[in-house]
């Protein structure tokens, strides 16, 4: 097997991987097809072995490409990570921040943010990576992350930023056909918004409140398909408290039985600190996520 394989190379062979053919991989790519197919060919060549067989419907990867393609998209990653790096130092703020956060966070808090960031310094452009599965800042899957939880890693730069506080909530609408629960007991009369799979914390919420284990009308993983159901009148789901305050028609139920809070972190890799780019943004997500944090207990 040869040695010093370039990465162009393994790009073609994620383009194919993806795309399922040639064609589609030069265009995704945005090079001729030949050029795809010599390098497959060379990669083929230079680790001796077999990745594609032909069919009526396009390329099918053999076993050995599902084995190498994982290993192919972590150079993908860093080689991504090298390129945003590379781009954002020099002089002023510039170059690429890409910035994960879960769904409601990231589409409920951090727009006007990014937008302020953006009218402030135009060479600065923003990945919004929405998941609330936790990216790896270690092998650069993300600048900047928002998370629910304390990193634990030693190379990441961390700022608490507070607890986010939750709270059960309905629209009014929902509240007025079916009545407000007096006590958590009373929660299983009423139809409920949840996880479909639960998370750590949500199990965590379990044992404390075992009234919310119930069988839910609506399930669901999305934080936001659940805000969605809340406003639209289907039943009493969690919500942010400082998220329902600025939503019409929202209520607040059970506040004294049920109000526990998400604790809140800005991290980035240390390696990171002295970008001008990463800074400006870690800064501003502490700036605006410490103010939502305090509209939720105010």
């Amino acid at each position: 097997m040869a040695s010093n394989i370039e990465w162009e190379l393994y790009r073609s062979f994620l383009g194919v991987m993806r795309e399922g053919s040639l064609s589609g991989a030069a265009r995704a790519l945005g090079v001729a097809q030949p050029t795809v197919g010599r390098h497959v060919a060379a990669l083929e060549s230079a680790l001796g072995l077999a990745l594609f067989t032909r069919s009526q419907t396009g390329l099918l990867p053999t076993e050995a490409a599902r084995a190498l393609q994982p290993h192919a998209q972590a150079m993908e990653s860093m080689a991504a990570s090298l390129e945003r790096t590379a781009a954002s130092y020099g002089d002023g703020v510039r170059g690429i921040v890409r910035v994960t956060a879960s769904e409601v966070i990231g589409i409920e808090v951090l727009p006007p943010v990014l937008a302020g960031l953006r009218a402030r310094y135009p060479d600065l452009a923003v990945e919004l990576v929405l998941s609330n599965q936790v990216q790896d800042l270690l092998q650069r899957e993300a600048d900047v992350a928002v998370r629910m939880a304390r990193p634990v890693q030693a190379q990441l730069v961390a700022r608490r930023v507070g607890a986010v506080v939750l709270g059960l909530h309905a629209h009014s609408d929902y509240l007025a056909r079916r009545g407000t629960p007096a006590d958590m007991d009373a929660l299983a009369r009423h139809d409920l918004i949840g996880y479909d799979r639960p998370t750590p914390y949500a199990r965590e919420a379990l044992k404390r409140w075992p009234q919310l284990g119930g069988r839910m009308a609506f399930a669901t993983d999305s934080d936001v398909a659940q805000l969605a159901l809340i406003r639209a009148g289907a039943g009493i789901g969690i919500c942010q408290v400082a998220l329902a305050r600025r939503m019409p028609g929202l209520v607040r139920v059970l506040p004294e039985g049920f109000g526990p809070g998400l604790d809140t972190w800005v991290t980035m890799h240390e390696d990171l600190r002295d970008s001008p780019r990463c800074r400006v943004v870690f800064d501003a997500l502490v700036e605006a996520l410490e103010e939502h944090v305090k509209a939720g207990v105010s």
